[in-house]
């Protein structure tokens, strides 16, 4: 069992609430959540979290120049990603991640909103793999279906069966989620070798049509641009263990292990995958179907046709895994929140029998739901997939930011380090994130090639963002009033510091 440390209310702007209260009732008692997760377990989770096939054909679209993005973004953003996660577990263990590491470091109100745009940020992501899902499994039918992800009312419906399937399974507890997550990350492995494989036999056979100059940086940079956020968000994930710090066995032991296999093995894969689609199909890539494109274009040249369907299957079951993985990982802030009052507090409720966060999965599985139908309206598939996409990045990053800023307080504030690393390596991987991070969210303003309309894009993603961000201040200054005003009513004595 954990409890939460005392914290803050900021009821509102231009008013100064007190830091602390003091009460003589007791504490309620927090849920206990089980311990299912072992080293083996964590490293699979970010795999299967870090490693998505489904973000790579939207890069390598637009040519060899991100794999230079791709290194790049491994040594300034995943390395100091991995330093973060290390050092800020380390000192705040618990349930939360992202939301409990900004809480304690910045205040409540830095908290809720880093946590609040993790989860937003999820409801979105979430029905980009729906729909990869979708354009990948019809593979698994045969040929004649290839059409049929262009059809929104059988993408729709594919969709929110998924959605609908990985909730429930969630719901039923980690216990059973994390099989799921297994599977997806063998399921990830063996696409991803196959994948690899075809591309090494197609170069040693054939040769490639790719040389030199097809990894300089393009005339008009604006797609590569785009690219760059997108690969940013495709490298998060190591924290999402972190966000189940109460479910993880022995988590000052085990995480910084996973966290460096499981980076190490989601780096190597990414940029092989990447390089492989380009060797097998160019920058002519399907957002959706590139990767069960490649395969099967490659296996039909070596004469191995019959390798289509069983690899669609497998990459169908890696990308239910991711989709399981967020579902399950990003509940639990809206659960932590719901502890903290932030927030509606039944969504604090565990279910009795799975002792799950019942209550946050089926709001974050409803939303996610809307926003698939929503987002059908008057837009093909493919840039349904992109516009979800980019503001997915935008939302995921903003816990980063924090993340960082807080290795450079750490690094400046303390005058001897009380965490995992020296002064030193904490600074330059908080200045290295951080600006990285500051970097992916700028650049994916800048529309991917499948957009048609840049206005709409463009009130797409500044609107999106002003949205999530009113609604986070919304909820926090709210409930924050009320929260304030129930201890004041239980007899709380507000201490007020001269």
């Amino acid at each position: 069992m954990w409890e939460q440390p005392p914290s803050g209310v900021q009821p509102g702007a231009g008013r100064q609430f007190a830091k602390e209260l003091s009460t003589t009732t007791q504490p309620a008692a927090q849920p206990h959540l089980i311990r299912a997760l072992g080293r083996r377990d964590l490293v699979l989770l970010f795999v299967v979290a870090v490693f998505n096939l489904n973000v790579v054909p939207s890069i390598a679209a637009n040519g060899g120049a991100t794999i230079w993005l791709w290194i790049i973004s491994l040594l300034l953003f995943f390395w100091p990603q991995g330093i973060a996660v290390i050092e800020l577990a380390n000192r705040y263990p618990g349930e939360g991640g992202v939301y409990l590491w900004a809480k304690e470091v910045f205040g409540d109100f830095h908290g809720f909103l880093s946590g609040w745009c993790y989860w937003t940020n999820n409801m979105l992501y979430v029905p980009t793999v729906m729909l990869y899902f979708v354009g990948v499994s019809v593979y698994v039918l045969g040929p004649g279906h290839q059409g049929l992800p262009d059809n929104k009312i059988f993408a729709a419906c594919v969709s929110l069966t998924l959605l609908s399937l990985l909730t429930i399974l969630n719901i039923l507890g980690l216990g059973v989620g994390k099989w799921i997550n297994n599977i997806g990350a063998i399921g990830t492995f063996v696409a991803a070798i196959v994948l690899v494989g075809l591309g090494i036999v197609i170069w040693w056979r054939f040769g490639t049509g790719i040389n030199a100059s097809d990894f300089k940086i393009p005339s008009d940079p604006r797609f590569v641009l785009n690219s760059f956020g997108v690969i940013c968000f495709g490298l998060v994930g190591l924290e999402l263990a972190s966000v189940m710090g109460d479910e993880i066995q022995d988590p000052r032991r085990t995480l910084p292990g996973a966290v460096a296999w499981g980076g190490l093995l989601s780096g190597t894969l990414y940029i092989a995958a990447t390089l492989t689609l380009l060797v097998a199909v160019g920058k002519s890539v399907n957002v959706l179907q590139g990767v069960v494109q490649a395969v099967t274009g490659m296996a039909a040249r070596v004469g191995v046709n019959w390798i289509g369907a069983p690899f669609a299957l497998m990459l169908s079951l890696a990308i239910a895994g991711i989709g399981s993985a967020w579902i399950g990982g990003c509940s639990r802030i809206p659960f932590v929140a719901g502890l903290d009052s932030y927030m509606p507090s039944w969504l604090g409720k565990v279910h009795p029998r799975y002792t799950t966060p019942y209550a946050a999965l089926i709001v974050q599985g409803v939303v996610s739901a809307v926003l698939v139908i929503l987002n059908f309206v008057g837009a093909g598939v493919q840039e349904t997939f992109q516009k979800l996409l980019s503001l997915a990045v935008v939302l995921q990053l903003v816990p980063f930011v924090y993340m960082f800023l807080a290795l450079v307080r750490f690094a400046l504030t303390e005058p001897v380090p009380k965490g995992q690393y020296g002064r030193i390596k904490l600074f330059l991987a908080g200045v290295s994130g951080l600006l990285t991070t500051t970097l992916g969210i700028a650049l994916v303003f800048f529309p991917a090639q499948q957009i048609t309309s840049l206005w709409q894009y463009e009130l797409w993603m500044f609107g999106g963002t002003l949205f999530f961000i009113g609604l986070a201040a919304f909820f926090f200054f709210v409930y924050g009033r009320r929260k304030l005003a129930r201890e004041i009513g239980k007899g709380a004595t507000l201490v007020v510091p001269l």
